[in-house]
């Protein structure tokens, strides 16, 4: 028996896979995702989880019918996160946007409820508290008063985070609320402790239990509140899916208008080719061509412009787009989750669940963070009971700065010793509520979702956290020349014939070949535009629309053969023509000769693309095509050079055009690359990644591809094929090359938003915790009470949240 090689047997295919998306609740925390993740990749058959905190979703990759996704909810709603699978959008309607806003509304109320709760013994706590307030009312300064107030706390508003916190530590996944309740449970049971066993001599502080309680609630209601500003946005995107179509049941050409014959269906029952008709006011239901008709559709929600566009028969409308002044009937050509709007809702919700790199190292520090925490508080309690109160004797003396009550009705701080045993615990509680992982569970997810949210909004579709981070490295930026820098609106401006090698000028109709050219009754043009019926190239539309303009008839042609970059081919009247660059020409065999290389060197010159066209193998003549510059594309790249970036233009066009068009744009000639045909254009951003650079590559067709894929960041305009928009990083809806500009600089700054939640949220707990341990205690008698770790814990989160709200601030400006 011959053994085979292992390399030499044939790999097994790589299964495909399919993504199950979640609605996850009960998360609190960075520990909170932690911990549905490690619950979701334990699963048999997933490959990879995802799980946005802010957005309370999670994605998971797994082999296609691996895992049932009913499986994996259950799960997790018995882990103790109460977990739905997402229905698909043809199947749920409107019940998937009714289902969040419903869950958010009541998230809300039953989070006021708490907090009015919280707030009316807070209250009553501090003024009693505060005994010039509460000496009119002895009831106030009464500790048996207090020991009520406190049970309330813990049993109304304190209940759920308690449960909470003492089921994560039974689950082994300890979260913010294990702190907390661990924190008010401890000074509860000591102040009870010291009210029933008064000969022990401790001091009771039921204050601490309630304010803790009431500043946490109150953060966490601001932030929930500041949570669903960051997520309208998309919320708003959902609810532009139109829900009702009106089909034309037999579509008549005569009866068209208003009197059109239709039934209301669901619009996703729509299938294409089906009819439809859209009145004035209502949502267009799929994307379609108008067939009937003629009207202004407000496209604000593809585009960001309020400006109405007119539609006429033959033109394309866009789901979700509102029509507005006339009755139309359209040709469905996409629907379901086909449309535009369907791909767009699908980008900015997986864009909101791929994290940024950077995101990483808060989600290592989540993973520990809670551990770690109650090892510091124990470590506190230890160091000040056996070592502090003794080497330091003032701070039993003074309290620590915090307040006790006496078993008597005065209200006032003792000014004698406390029990050292007091003094440590309550600085051991400290340590464990003003600790906040939430901060760092939010500190990434709430700045993508704004961000990408407001990118909706200006039809900047940005796919994820990675590409913000990769954005905001980048230094050099290529753009492709065809259809990017210019219109794609290409014009035929030369036609010049050559009959043995002299060249014959073209009049206002094109000439016929000549006869020493082999047997043909067809014009130059004709020739072309017969050739190029078979490609759908910018070019090729030029040469088809001058020959319709000039009513040229079009002969047939067959066997089409297209090399993307370097021409077409085809047979017309038994001959074969052929179009393209010098290099599609000689390696045919057409010889080429100086005049006609000197004609075309001229209108290269000139800015102009030159089309050889030749019969077999000899050269018929040469089309001029000129394609006009996009009114901002040399703002645009002033801008982007003005941002520190190195712009580069990549064509495979002749370097004479390219250059020409270069210097209308102010780009260097050293940063012209000419001649490059779309296979190696992704071989030239490799080469300049070679050299450190960080590379976006700009473009719109099919041809561009491979270059966005290679590129660091892909910048696709909608314009362009769907290819393209697929493997771009980043879509411009808008077609506009200026959204370059504000592509960048968005994600500059909601990247930026990331850096600085991190910081603050990393900062907080390495300042925060060490004041709540009292290592200013000594020398400063400063230190934060348990009630003040908590009111900056809860400031921690709200202030996260809100720092990614000023992203709204920042585009407007």
């Amino acid at each position: 028996m011959q053994l085979v090689p292992k390399t030499q047997l044939n790999p097994e295919p790589t299964p495909p896979l399919e993504k199950i998306i979640l609605d996850v609740g009960g998360m609190k925390c960075a520990g909170c995702v932690n911990a549905v993740e490690r619950q979701l990749t334990q699963q048999s058959g997933v490959k990879s989880a995802c799980v946005n905190l802010a957005t309370e979703v999670a994605v998971v990759e797994s082999e296609v019918g691996a895992v049932d996704p009913d499986k994996l909810a259950q799960r997790l709603t018995a882990a103790g996160f109460p977990t739905q699978p997402r229905k698909p959008r043809d199947q749920a309607g409107e019940s998937t946007l009714e289902d969040s806003a419903q869950r958010q509304r009541q998230q809300m109320q039953t989070a006021f409820r708490q907090l009015m709760v919280a707030g009316v013994l807070l209250v009553f706590s501090g003024i009693g508290h505060l005994g010039n307030l509460g000496g009119s009312i002895p009831v106030l300064n009464n500790i048996w008063f207090h020991f009520g107030l406190a049970t309330v706390a813990i049993l109304i508003p304190g209940r759920p985070i308690i449960v909470d916190g003492w089921l994560g530590w039974r689950r082994n996944a300890p979260n913010m609320n294990t702190l907390i309740g661990l924190g008010t449970l401890t000074a509860y049971t000591t102040s009870v402790v010291a009210l029933f066993f008064p000969q022990m001599g401790w001091e009771c502080f039921f204050d601490e239990p309630v304010m803790m309680l009431g500043f946490i609630l109150l953060g966490r209601t601001l932030e929930q509140q500041a949570r669903g500003k960051a997520a309208a946005a998309f919320r708003q995107l959902l609810a532009l899916q139109p829900q009702v179509a009106r089909l034309i049941a037999n579509p008549d050409a005569q009866k068209m208008g208003m009197g059109a014959n239709t039934i209301e269906i669901p619009a996703e029952q729509v299938k294409v080719g089906e009819w439809l008709q859209v009145l004035p006011g209502d949502k267009i239901p799929v994307d379609g061509e108008v067939s009937f008709g003629q009207t202004t559709v407000d496209e604000s929600m593809l585009t960001g412009e309020a400006v109405p566009v007119i539609k006429q028969p033959g033109d394309t409308v866009t789901a979700g787009t509102i029509n507005q002044s006339g009755a139309i009937a359209i040709k469905a050509t996409r629907t379901g989750n086909d449309t535009t709007l369907a791909h767009i809702v699908a980008l900015v919700e997986a864009a909101q669940t791929r994290k940024a790199p950077i995101q990483k190292l808060a989600d290592t520090a989540a993973g520990y963070f809670t551990y770690a925490i109650l090892t510091a508080s124990l470590l506190t309690f230890i160091f000040w009971y056996f070592f502090g109160t003794h080497i330091w004797p003032d701070v039993v003396m003074s309290g620590g700065g915090m307040p006790m009550m006496s078993h008597a009705t005065h209200h006032a701080p003792l000014p004698t010793s406390h029990s050292p045993l007091l003094v440590s615990l309550k600085l051991a509680i400290a340590v464990m509520v003003v600790a906040c992982p939430c901060a760092l569970g939010l500190a990434t997810p709430t700045a993508i979702l704004v961000g990408t949210g407001i990118g909706a909004e200006r039809g900047l579709l940005i796919k994820g956290g990675d590409v913000l981070e990769r954005v905001h490295q980048l230094d050099t930026i290529v753009f492709d020349k065809t259809g990017t820098l210019t219109t794609g609106n290409a014009v035929v401006t030369d036609c010049l014939v050559f009959a043995g090698g002299r060249r014959q000028e073209a009049g206002g109709r094109s000439e016929l070949l000549s006869p020493s050219f082999p047997p043909t009754s067809h014009s130059l043009l004709q020739l072309a535009a017969a050739v190029e019926s078979g490609t759908h190239h910018p070019l090729a539309k030029a040469i088809q629309q001058t020959a319709k303009q000039q009513q040229l008839s079009i002969p047939e042609a067959v066997d089409f053969h297209t090399e993307p970059g370097m021409g077409v081919s085809a047979v017309v009247d038994g001959e074969t023509v052929l179009l393209g660059n010098w290099d599609w020409l000689s390696w045919h065999g057409v010889t080429l000769s100086e005049t006609a290389q000197q004609e075309a060197q001229k209108l290269a010159t000139d800015g102009k693309t030159v089309v050889g066209v030749a019969v077999g193998e000899t050269l018929a003549g040469l089309i001029g095509v000129q394609d006009t510059i996009r009114p901002d594309a040399q703002a645009t790249v002033e801008k982007l050079r003005q941002m520190g970036l190195r712009v580069v233009l990549l064509s495979g066009d002749r370097t004479e055009a390219a250059n020409a068009i270069a210097q209308q744009l102010g780009i260097d000639s050293a940063d012209v690359v000419a001649g490059v045909p779309p296979a190696k254009k992704a071989a030239f951003i490799e080469e300049l990644q070679k050299k450190a650079a960080k590379v976006a590559m700009v473009g719109d067709g099919i041809n561009d591809a491979p270059a966005l894929s290679q590129a660091d960041v892909g910048i696709a305009l909608h314009s362009g094929t769907d290819v393209a928009m697929e493997t771009a990083q980043i879509v411009l809806m808008r077609d506009r090359i200026s959204d370059v500009v504000e592509s960048i600089q968005l994600s500059r700054a909601t990247f930026n938003k990331i850096r600085q939640n991190l910081f603050w949220a990393f900062a907080y707990n390495t300042l925060g915790i060490p004041l709540a341990a009292g290592v200013l205690l000594p020398n400063f008698g400063f230190v934060l009470s348990p009630s003040g770790a908590a009111a900056l814990m809860a400031f921690s989160s709200v202030s996260v949240v809100t720092n990614s709200l000023l992203l709204r601030r920042l585009a407007k400006s």
